[in-house]
């Protein structure tokens, strides 16, 4: 009974000091654009799309231990719909961006329902395979998504088309999205998805339905990825397919790990971190992949729970000491 009241105290010691950091974060975003360059801003705008992306894929991954290897594959199609509907259509933002999340939703669901029949190494290749399928359609239907070309000069209402305009839209839905999530996750449902992804097999002989759990955080993880790529649209007003081919899937899955999977901030602050030591080491060296890929190297071998999941860690158990 006392271990699990000082489970508790601890528990809700560190949520006040979560709370207070992202507190603390958020005052510090809504003055950033006060502060900030044009490119800077465009820099933080960036690296706040890539945030919800990388949390989108968290949320199979890390909560659902299902190792998804091409989530680009949404985060393109979300892009690619809003992209078109706005350029070809004229049809308004608001119902743009529902369609293309819808998209996102039911390629999400196909793919998922085809791939979770199988686990492991076996789901993660299946995910890769349909996923550069589903890149190679975009890269050569020409007359529907202008092929290698892209789409470009897409308009985007006056609301949106300022970089300061643009900041706050995508700062306010990424808010939304990562408290969606994080409702998600300490719901019922995202407790029992833990439990699957931590004893499957106990799960599922107390009657819990594996495949259905996964299936639901996999098509919510594709959902994310879809408003990503439409916020990704408002920040560049362009579109290629560069974005969904398997490379850049890796890139954001480095980036769930640096920060820490099991840990909801985790993928945030490797995305803030990644981005920025790509892009400062491209302005030092041109051998700037030689640095950045030895930091990753060092980062995973040395700190396997990632950046944040070892601070937690150190954390809970300096509370722990005080407390006992």
């Amino acid at each position: 009974m006392l271990n699990i009241m000082g489970d508790m105290s601890i528990e809700r010691k560190m949520s006040w000091v979560k709370l207070i950091s992202i507190g603390i974060i958020v005052i510090v975003l809504l003055f950033a654009p006060a502060y900030l360059s044009r490119y800077y801003l465009y820099l933080a705008t960036l690296i706040l799309v890539t945030i919800l992306f990388a949390t989108s894929l968290n949320l199979p991954l890390g909560y659902g231990g299902l190792l998804v290897l091409h989530q680009a594959t949404f985060y393109g199609v979300g892009a690619y719909s809003f992209a078109i509907l706005l350029k070809e259509t004229g049809t308004p933002v608001l119902p743009a961006a529902a369609v293309a999340l819808l998209s996102a939703l039911i390629l999400a669901l196909f793919i998922g329902w085809i791939c979770v029949r199988l686990r492991g190494l076996y789901f993660g290749f299946l995910t890769l395979a349909m996923g550069q399928l589903v890149w190679a359609i975009v890269y050569r239907w020409y007359d529907f998504t202008g092929g290698d070309d892209g789409i470009h000069a897409i308009p985007v209402p006056d609301m949106i088309r300022s970089e300061i305009g643009a900041y706050y839209v995508i700062l306010a839905v990424v808010i939304v999205s990562l408290l969606l999530i994080y409702r998600v996750v300490k719901s019922p449902f995202g407790l029992t998805l833990q439990a699957v992804r931590d004893n499957p097999q106990r799960c599922e002989s107390v009657g819990i339905n594996i495949r259905n759990h996964r299936l639901i955080a996999f098509v919510m993880g594709g959902g994310f990825a879809g408003i990503a790529g439409v916020l990704f649209v408002i920040l560049e007003r362009s579109v290629a397919p560069p974005i969904m081919f398997w490379t850049h899937s890796v890139e954001i899955l480095i980036m769930v790990l640096l920060g820490g999977m099991f840990t909801f901030l985790g993928p945030a602050f490797g995305a803030v971190a990644l981005t920025l030591l790509a892009t400062f080491f491209g302005i030092f060296t041109e051998y700037w992949l030689l640095f950045l890929g030895s930091i990753k190297i060092i980062m995973l071998l040395f700190l396997p729970q990632g950046v944040l999941g070892f601070v937690e860690e150190k954390i809970t158990s300096k509370i722990r000491n005080k407390t006992v």
